[in-house]
């Protein structure tokens, strides 16, 4: 009898140390196991926030900040490692409150956008994890790569002419500079436009090159003017402010740039009718009915405006919006066939509109770090 009983105290003493070993390899192993485990699900979770971002930046960024984030005219890049570097909490301020007289709204649903606190999540992994190279592919293959801004070439033979002066390589190289970045806004020949005040004036040549340099680089608040200081180097600027300073001297050369055909945008009765019906949702509020204005927003339907505004500006303004005023960027949220639309409405009221129109008086945080806290295995 005590035989079979000490028989059984070493089965079990057997039974537990085994059993013990196994509870320990057990641990072990899941030990060495689980961080792989948290990390190819982090991954996981990482490759289906950016797959959703993608399309969300797509349909609502790629329009300021180009296919692959490179930023477009005074639209600050995306695809740097600055950006890619800042912390949580201030990408999701940035583009959950926007930022204060520029074009970037406040995107957050609370404070009046159209994203939700996890879609904002995701555009931030895809900020600082993405690959702009894919992003542009998606962007492209769903069809919302931003319209290319019109530029102006300018000729060789030109370019040989504007060097002969004295100064000239300085002035050649700030033609060439305005030709791809501010003829679309100024004009051609810098006598300005419904958008942007003429630069070859005397008045803005005696502010001097220092106030005409915080001009491009920090821009003018209130107006379609963006700061220039992250998309232009330093020279550049002081080629463009040379440029500024001495155009009389091209104007006494009778140097000036061709002048391109004028953009038309295509209107056809039916996308009238559809532009009638989103400015009624969309614009009415403000712009008051049929685009007489109100005290929000000035009259569309109006001579003045409709007969200096060409087809290419008027869809600017609708896509980039009015910065430091109430007008929002719409290039997020309408598509180019909507945009379209609302400007085939608006030139179709231009045979009936009236030379002025009065307005009517109708009414109309969280922890820094990279990725999201959920993101972050914290």
């Amino acid at each position: 009898m005590l035989q079979e009983d000490d028989a059984m105290t070493r089965t079990m003493a057997w039974i537990g140390f085994l059993a013990t070993l196994a509870i320990a390899l057990t641990l072990g192993l899941y030990t060495l196991l689980e961080p792989g485990r948290q990390q190819a699900a982090q991954e996981r979770l990482r490759a289906e926030a950016i797959a959703q971002a993608t399309d969300l930046y797509a349909e609502n960024c790629a329009v300021c900040h180009g296919a692959a984030g490179e930023g477009i005219g005074g639209m600050p890049a995306l695809n740097s490692d600055g950006v890619r570097g800042m912390d949580y909490e201030s990408l999701y301020r940035v583009i959950a409150f926007g930022r204060y007289n520029t074009p970037m709204a406040a995107w957050s649903a609370e404070e009046g956008g159209i994203l939700t606190g996890a879609q904002i999540d995701q555009l931030i992994v895809l900020l600082q994890y993405g690959d702009w190279e894919q992003v542009s592919a998606r962007v492209t293959e769903r069809g919302l790569a931003p319209p290319v801004a019109v530029e102006v070439e300018v000729p060789d033979d030109l370019l040989v002419q504007i060097e002969a002066l004295p100064g000239g390589e300085s002035l050649s190289r700030g033609l060439t500079l305005y030709a791809q970045n501010c003829s679309a806004c100024h004009g051609v020949d810098g006598s300005g436009t419904p958008l942007a005040p003429p630069l070859d004036n005397p008045d803005l040549q005696a502010r001097g090159a220092d106030e005409i340099r915080r001009t491009i680089e920090e821009g003018v608040p209130g107006t379609l003017m963006a700061g220039w200081a992250e998309t232009l180097s330093p020279a550049e600027v002081s080629d463009l402010v040379d440029l500024i300073l001495r155009w009389d001297e091209l104007q006494t050369a009778g140097i000036a740039l061709p002048t391109p055909e004028p953009v038309v945008m295509p209107s056809t009765p039916e996308m009238i009718a559809a532009g009638e019906q989103l400015f009624s949702v969309a614009c009415a509020t403000c712009h008051g009915v049929e685009a007489y204005g109100t005290r929000m927003a000035p009259s569309l339907n109006n001579q003045g405006f409709l007969g200096e505004t060409p087809d290419a500006a008027i869809y600017q303004i609708i896509a980039q919006g009015v910065p430091g005023t109430a007008m929002p960027a719409w290039g997020g949220r309408l598509s180019d066939e909507e945009i379209n639309s609302l400007v085939a409405y608006l030139r179709s009221l231009e045979a009936t509109a009236p030379p002025a129109a009065e307005p009517s008086t109708g009414g109309g945080m969280r922890g820094g770090g990279m990725g999201p806290p959920w993101l972050r295995g914290n």
